[in-house]
């Protein structure tokens, strides 16, 4: 009786400190895999097959440390935030929050994961784990008093998706172009300000409570911040498929611009009629019309760039 709680008490640790690694999020890393999507016409024409496997398998490989180290900053971020995150209907049940976890094994988790990602970056390419090395400095900047400054909040959080895709375009050697760092960039701070918003509406005048800076944005603030940003990441992204010179000469990369057009209306709508923006990574398994835009967009993309090359 004793052995089969102690058993229980130990496998309920195990999985309140895998929840607090933040595993659903993992999916915010697989920008990584854009450098090796966007050179696919390149990649695919290598006559040698185990070298597409390597390229493939040194993006996993990032794809992997990168997520270790993420998960290094979502623990220590929970450790600092737990007491605000017990006003939060949805954040009180994070495994730090609600007690399933003590903050010293939490942070000993936290370390762990960030040396191990910073030992795996370097081991893998030294420029990965520098880039590995800077994304931990600015979040932990970020966790201590960078998440305390109005717009700097969510530019910072930017940068975050544009370090990874340029560790994904130094794990393989690629050269990218500047567009898809600007485009990345634009767009993360497109999703930044629509969870801010969303996160003001649904808590109202005790935002604050929650996230200091709420009580410093508007609604209004943030509106005409998505109407910019978004109109940014649009113009950029048009901008991106008739210029960057590892596309097709024919321009046949503005078929895809139609589908980002859509994907972006659909997020503001979703954001302000459906109150879904504050978990993005949740969004694609709740809007069927928004998770069919980007398979569409980017089976377009994968054709012509295999295709119209």
């Amino acid at each position: 009786m004793n052995c089969n709680y102690q058993n229980k008490k130990k496998r309920n640790i195990v999985n309140a400190a895998f929840l607090s690694a933040r595993p659903t999020q993992w999916t915010k890393n697989l920008i990584i895999y854009a450098a090796l999507f966007f050179t696919l016409g390149e990649t695919w024409a290598l006559e040698n097959s185990q070298e597409v496997l390597r390229l493939v398998a040194r993006t996993t490989i990032g794809f992997i440390i990168f997520s270790g180290a993420t998960s290094s900053i979502y623990i220590f971020n929970d450790v600092l935030d737990a007491e605000k995150d017990r006003n939060h209907p949805n954040k009180k049940n994070r495994p730090i929050a609600a007690g399933d976890i003590n903050t010293k094994p939490a942070l000993a988790g936290a370390l762990f994961a960030a040396i191990a990602a910073l030992g795996g970056g370097y081991f893998l390419e030294l420029h990965y784990g520098l880039i590995v090395s800077l994304y931990l400095l600015v979040m932990i900047g970020y966790s201590v008093f960078l998440k305390n400054i109005i717009i700097v909040d969510v530019m910072t959080i930017s940068s975050g998706f544009v370090m990874r895709a340029a560790a994904g375009a130094v794990v393989i050697g690629a050269t990218i172009s500047p567009w898809l760092y600007i485009c990345t960039g634009l767009g993360a701070l497109f999703i930044g300000f629509a969870k801010r918003l969303n996160e003001k509406n649904v808590a109202g005048e005790s935002g604050f409570l929650q996230r200091r800076t709420l009580e410093e944005y508007s609604t209004e603030f943030l509106g005409q911040l998505i109407s910019i940003v978004g109109t940014s990441t649009l113009v950029s992204y048009t901008l991106y498929t008739f210029t960057a010179n590892n596309l097709p000469d024919n321009n046949a990369m503005m078929l895809s611009i139609p589908f980002v057009a859509y994907g972006l209306f659909r997020y503001i709508y979703l954001v302000q009629n459906k109150d879904l923006g504050e978990v993005p990574e949740q969004i694609l398994f709740k809007d069927a019309p928004l998770a069919l835009t980007i398979l569409a967009w980017l089976a377009t993309i994968l054709t012509i760039l295999l295709f119209y090359k």
